[in-house]
């Protein structure tokens, strides 16, 4: 959670943590909004100043919860706001503008709710929008995601159940660091206690989470972003090794992060790296550089690109 939040905002989000997690500790709290546990404390004395009654109970399983018959603020939007969240819900989820949708149900009754000034908009928005699907994003499952963003919060380490693409399955005891989404996809960035090393897992492959008593602590000022993007293109079935003259500096802003590392190499430089997919790697990725380039290493990948230039070679020249 970012730490530029104001005092303010911080309790409004202790009041959510206290509404949907009766019965959170002070230190699970302050794991939650990322202050120290002094300074949770101080978030929910916020509240009861503000007249909101909030119970600490002792004991084993004691915590703070929300007093009987508190009542939360309504929640208030603007007409940018309403259209902006539909628009992202649509952009993600092309199916919530089918109302059967579990989103688009979702998506309903928060515009339903809206005033009609400011929901009128909205749903227009959402009536007449159309999205197309991605091919490649997956869903996972709400409860399994609550329970992997649940035990980040926390940085409590979790066993997770994996089916892997081919079938495979399997039991993994990970520190889970982050939840990332990328591309439509939503990955577990982890760090996996038997192999040592760091893993990304799609998580709408994890089939069961279920907790530790261990605890963890995630690298210092860790960029989930940038360390899935590079994990991505690591330890994958066939290797690679593109060979460029041209300088570093100048190939750099082509490569993206899964096609491997960029190193300096002579005058030029080398792009190592791995993959599961040649054809793939050559066709959506290699093809699109435009930067002169060898692959120098990986048989597979040799292959697949000598298939590509044939048939673009023989669209040119009728020669099949």
């Amino acid at each position: 959670m970012p730490n530029d939040l104001s005092p303010t905002a911080r309790a409004l989000r202790t009041l959510e943590i206290l509404r949907t997690r009766p019965g959170t500790t002070a230190d699970e709290l302050a794991a939650r909004l990322g202050v120290t546990e002094r300074a949770a404390r101080r978030y929910v004395g916020i509240l009861r100043e503000a007249g909101i009654l909030v119970e600490s109970v002792r004991g084993p399983h004691g915590g703070y919860r929300l007093g009987r018959g508190t009542r939360l603020p309504p929640v208030h939007f603007t007409q940018a706001e309403a259209l902006g969240l539909v628009m992202a819900v649509l952009s993600a989820q092309p199916a919530a503008a089918d109302a059967d949708d579990l989103i688009g149900t979702a998506l309903g009754k928060v515009v339903q709710a809206l005033p009609e000034s400011v929901g009128r908009q909205a749903a227009t928005l959402r009536e007449y929008a159309a999205a197309a699907p991605d091919p490649h994003s997956a869903r996972p499952d709400p409860a399994v995601t609550s329970e992997l963003v649940d035990a980040v919060a926390a940085r409590r380490r979790v066993l997770v159940g994996y089916r892997s693409d081919a079938g495979n399955a399997w039991e993994e005891e990970v520190d889970p660091w982050s939840v990332v989404v990328r591309h439509g996809r939503w990955y577990l960035l982890c760090h996996s206690r038997r192999a040592d090393a760091i893993r990304t897992y799609r998580i709408d492959r994890v089939h069961a989470v279920r907790r530790t008593g261990q605890g963890f602590e995630p690298p210092q000022d860790l960029d989930a972003v940038a360390v899935l993007e590079q994990n991505l293109g690591l330890g994958w079935e066939f290797s690679t090794r593109v060979v460029f003259d041209a300088p570093l500096a100048e190939v750099a802003p082509w490569i993206r992060p899964p096609m491997g590392r960029l190193e300096p190499l002579g005058e030029g430089c080398v792009l190592l790296g791995s993959t599961r997919n040649p054809d793939m790697y050559a066709q959506e990725w290699l093809a699109r550089l435009p930067v002169a380039f060898r692959v120098d290493g990986g048989d597979e990948l040799r292959a697949a690109v000598a298939s590509l230039a044939a048939r673009f070679t023989a669209a040119v020249t009728g020669r099949p």
